[in-house]
């Protein structure tokens, strides 16, 4: 509860309150006034460049989080007394709600984690490269080979756009938090400043303030920016917060009598608009300031626009330099990547360009929805209305909303044409609000001319269907498992220094962010190292690979291993001890410098079983290299777990899993009771193959072990759900699966999950043999055996 409090209540509070100051500081200096509810999302723009100007470079990088923290109390100083300040609470109320909305996916779980796991890796590069940006900025020298040190180098290297992350390095710095755990709440917070710009943006349209703030809070919720949200996507949310704030802005220039100073809140804007997605971002800008400038001629003059667009470019220019010396280092290399017709990402088609009106209800955006035609009628109402809300804001000249749509949805439109499918996809999501705005502004129009109805009826149909998007969304949504990133994050913090570091399994997060400090690497992920199978396969990315399957060369060169704990997993080579157990994780170190060395190791085990009878011609020729050398016989036990795998009976709500034995894939909720034999009276610890969304409850001989829900890895691991001390013989094991429920993610696909393990407990100590009793090893069931030496 703490960690949720200070994820969800504290950080975005410490972050408006430094927004809010810079946004006093930013009035100020433009000599204008801008809407009280606009304060905090053009403050943030400062915050953002002076995050993305500070980590530019090594020299300066600490000095951001400083940095902001004096904009800020300056702008409060100068403002000072802030009694003619009035608060706009629909502005408040539109922001807060849409932060809460775009927090209960994550929230209402009950943990402070974030959304998109397994889904998208991204997320896990984002952190890796937040968490550099704040220590060193850009730069990469100095970083010891590594999964991280590889993808820093990849991205950071390479010119990558990186101004939507400085601002979560400030906000996770002034609470004390890890940037994971703020990630989520910093895309909430990202959200809720979009719904501020676009209440300000309607400002002119003669509508209420209440039905301004409905349409803000409606046209926020878009289901593509929505469903990218809960993928990670940061960049998104930030370009489309930005590209309203732009429209926003406009209004103090139109309606005001101001010097060319007014331009830099608007430079501002559009650096940041530029730092989050590079030189790209001029694709936004032009159809929103080209117009503008002229829109300005018509008002103040020529003379008036031509001085006010030259300041505008140079302020621009100044503040987007780093963006700017970059641009040619990103775009050249990853021109195919984003122009290309064949490049779709983690995308399965490219999307449809309907989504661009920001109703979609399926839980997958990559997917149609089941109920297509009705999401055409909706649809079709939608755009009618916004059509209405464009003709009316033609008639009462609000020519910041005209220009906001303009560059929202031209901007979105010229990308998924000229682009790939993949960056098509991410500029549908970005340009999404703003037909939604129109839309629901456009049904208050319709009520206000008399026809209140039919105006009821569209706004309910465009309502809900903006709703039920998302519900099925959420409904969806991959969630990471909070308490298994957190032992990724402690032991991160006790093997600093202590690498290099090698992790068996698929963690990106792993090994890109928690681990970071012990030069970690993945065995399929990013990384400078080979890490050979002994056939001489790579592993393929997500694969995962038990350690006795990788070739002694490739696995030995690390000091420290980060194991995922699993009924069936082989001890590592003698050479290492285990220093740490936790729930999910064993480390394994060995002393730089050990005096035995590994001759030759011989696996045993295959497949689900660890162990496997020894050769006899094996063992001798093991044995005769140890003889010759000096040396003796490592040997290493593993006791067989217990297997119970799961039934799919006719009617009894599961369904048997084509590809593994004993496992079921649950169509509901679902029960069954199972026989499982105990070899030897032990401890055992308990797991389960696969992955589940529901709760899965375990009761052995009616006694409950285990009750745990919503517990997701890639493939081939195994989740533990406890232990229990058993005596030698036959067991009854319930199992009882209750299907999805209200919280979020319950509705997801569901997988695999089965068989059942009982493994007993072991303290996995290494016995010397000599080599002249060698003999006594033949056909013992064995973990493996080493020739070593000192």
């Amino acid at each position: 509860m703490i960690s949720l409090l200070v994820c969800w209540v504290l950080f975005p509070l410490a972050v408006t309150a430094v927004s809010l100051g810079c946004g006093l500081l930013l009035e100020r200096a433009a000599g204008i006034r801008l809407p009280a509810g606009l304060l905090a999302a053009a403050g943030f723009a400062v915050v953002l460049v002076t995050g993305h100007v500070a980590t530019a470079a090594d020299a300066t990088a600490e000095l951001a989080v400083p940095a902001v923290l004096v904009l800020a109390v300056a702008g409060v100083a100068l403002s000072l007394p802030l009694r003619d300040r009035r608060v706009d609470w629909w502005a408040v109320a539109a922001g807060c709600a849409v932060y809460g909305l775009f927090a209960a996916p994550v929230v209402l779980s009950g943990d402070a984690t974030f959304a998109g796991y397994i889904k998208l890796d991204d997320t896990a590069t984002w952190l890796a490269m937040t968490d550099r940006l704040m220590e060193h900025g850009r730069d990469v020298n100095g970083l010891a080979a590594s999964s991280y040190e590889t993808a820093l180098d990849v991205n950071l290297s390479g010119g990558y756009p990186v101004g939507a992350f400085p601002p979560l390095g400030i906000g996770a710095r002034l609470v004390g938090q890890d940037p994971a755990w703020v990630f989520q709440p910093y895309q909430a917070l990202l959200a809720a400043y979009m719904a501020l710009a676009l209440y300000a943006v309607s400002a002119r349209m003669g509508v209420s303030r209440p039905l301004r703030a409905l349409a803000a809070v409606v046209a926020s919720q878009s289901a593509l920016l929505f469903a990218y949200s809960l993928w990670g996507g940061v960049k998104e949310l930030a370009a489309a917060w930005a590209v309203a704030l732009l429209g926003a802005l406009l209004i103090p220039l139109f309606t005001q009598r101001v010097s060319a100073y007014a331009m830099l809140p608007l430079a501002c804007a559009s650096a940041a608009l530029l730092a989050v997605l590079s030189f790209g971002g001029v694709i936004w800008l032009a159809p929103v300031l080209i117009p503008a400038a002229v829109v300005l001629g018509r008002l103040r003059g020529a003379q008036t626009a031509a001085i006010a667009s030259a300041v505008f470019v140079g302020l621009t220019a100044l503040l987007a330099a780093p963006t700017l010396l970059l641009a040619e280092t990103f775009l050249k290399p990853a021109r195919g990547t984003l122009t290309s017709g064949s490049e779709l990402g983690n995308l399965i088609e490219p999307l449809s360009r309907l989504q661009l009106a920001g109703i979609w209800p399926v839980g997958d955006f990559r997917f149609e929805p089941d109920a297509l035609a009705p999401t055409y009628l909706v649809i079709g109402l939608l755009l009618c209305a916004a059509a209405l809300g464009v003709w009316w804001a033609w008639r009462r000249e609000a020519w910041e909303l005209l220009l906001y749509l303009c560059g929202a949805v031209g901007g979105a439109l010229a990308i998924s044409f000229e682009g790939s499918p993949w960056v098509g996809a991410k500029a549908l999501a970005t340009g999404s609000p703003a037909i939604l705005l129109a839309g629901v502004l456009g049904i208050a129009v319709l009520a206000l001319r008399g026809r209140r109805a039919e105006a009821a009826v569209i706004g309910l149909l465009v309502t809900g269907g903006v709703v039920w998007s998302n519900v099925l969304a959420y409904h969806e949504v991959n969630l990471a498992p909070r308490d298994r990133h957190e032992e990724l994050e402690e032991i991160g913090a006790e093997i600093a220094g202590q690498g290099p570091t090698l992790m068996t399994e698929y963690e990106p997060y792993g090994v890109r962010h928690f681990l970071r400090e012990g030069d970690p690497e993945g065995a399929s992920e990013l990384r400078r190292r080979p890490v050979l199978l002994r056939t001489g396969r790579k592993l393929e990315k997500i694969e995962v690979a038990d350690v006795d399957e990788l070739a002694d060369a490739s696995l030995l060169v690390y000091r420290t291993l980060v194991l995922r704990r699993s009924p069936v997993a082989s001890r590592p080579p003698s050479v290492y001890r285990k220093v740490r157990s936790g729930r999910y994780y064993e480390v394994w170190q060995r002393a730089p410098g050990a005096e035995v060395k590994v001759i030759q190791h011989m696996p045993l085990g295959y497949g689900s079983l660890a162990s496997a009878p020894v050769p006899c011609d094996g063992v001798r020729q093991l044995a005769g290299l140890a003889r010759t050398q000096g040396g003796q016989l490592a040997v290493a036990r593993r006791p067989a777990p217990a297997r119970a795998g799961l039934a799919a009976p006719a009617g009894s709500g599961w369904r048997a899993d084509s590809a593994e034995l004993g496992a079921v894939i649950p169509d509901g909720s679902a029960r069954q009771t199972v026989s499982l034999k105990a070899p030897v009276s032990a401890l055992y610890d308990v797991y389960v193959r696969g992955s589940f969304r529901g709760r899965l409850q375990l009761d052995v001989d009616g006694r409950r072990i285990s009750s745990e829900q919503h517990m997701l890895s890639h493939a081939g691991q195994y989740e533990p759900l406890g232990s229990v001390r058993l005596a030698a013989g036959r067991h009854d094991v319930a199992v009882d699966y209750t299907a999805p429920t209200l919280r979020p993610g319950s509705g997801g696909p569901a997988t695999s999950m089965g068989p059942l393990y009982f493994a007993p407990r072991s303290d996995q100590r290494v016995e010397r043999v000599p080599p002249a009793r060698a003999g006594r090893l033949c056909e013992r069931s064995l973990d493996w055996v080493e020739a070593v030496t000192r």
